[in-house]
């Protein structure tokens, strides 16, 4: 019953520090070497289905895997990096620099904290867990494989490892994570 999650590869907006949110910003070369070795990493474990978020950098990042393994990838908004609003665009220094409280509650992604005219962690770990619980109703998908983004990787480690402080935990692009199996009757 594994669910792998993968980070897309770098884009230039991630080796800038901006914030991208829901822009469809593609991956850099840096980032496409990094996808190919993804892929390379994804034919050593067992992948029955190959998911991703629809935002640009994974679905790039996914169909780099997919030419490796096999698989078609299929999209799942709920597997979305989260809605960053007002902030989107703008670097993490001008965003420090202008609301250092907001720009720490970000990046310990503090449950409570939303962006400015966008969503809130809370609301966007609704969203990757409902999406995690359907994947994991379907054995026949299992083991699976999705492609996503920091944020989505960062909630679902804290939420289903009731550890908080996993929230702060840096994913590096293409990083592969294995999730633990939830609970009976969680």
């Amino acid at each position: 019953m594994t669910i792998h999650l993968a980070r897309h590869g770098q884009t230039a907006y991630n080796h800038e520090g901006r914030f991208q949110g829901h822009l469809p910003v593609p991956l850099d070369a840096t980032g496409r070497e990094q996808a190919a070795q993804l892929a390379d990493a994804a034919t050593r474990i067992e992948i029955t289905s190959l998911w991703c978020s629809p935002l640009a950098r994974a679905r790039e990042t996914a169909d780099i895997v997919a030419s490796r393994i096999g698989l078609e990838p299929r999209e799942d908004a709920r597997f979305c990096e989260t809605d960053t609003g007002d902030w989107t665009d703008r670097s993490f220094a001008e965003i420090k620099s202008e609301d250092p409280e907001g720009f720490a509650r970000f990046a310990r992604s503090d449950p409570s904290f939303r962006y400015p005219g966008g969503e809130s962690f809370a609301e966007q770990e609704s969203r990757v867990l409902a999406g995690l619980r359907d994947l994991w109703a379907q054995p026949r998908e299992l083991p699976a494989l999705v492609v996503c983004h920091r944020g989505v990787i960062r909630l679902a480690l804290a939420a289903l490892l009731g550890d908080e402080s996993e929230g702060a935990k840096e994913i590096a692009n293409a990083s592969l994570v294995t999730l633990p199996e939830p609970a009976a009757g969680a």
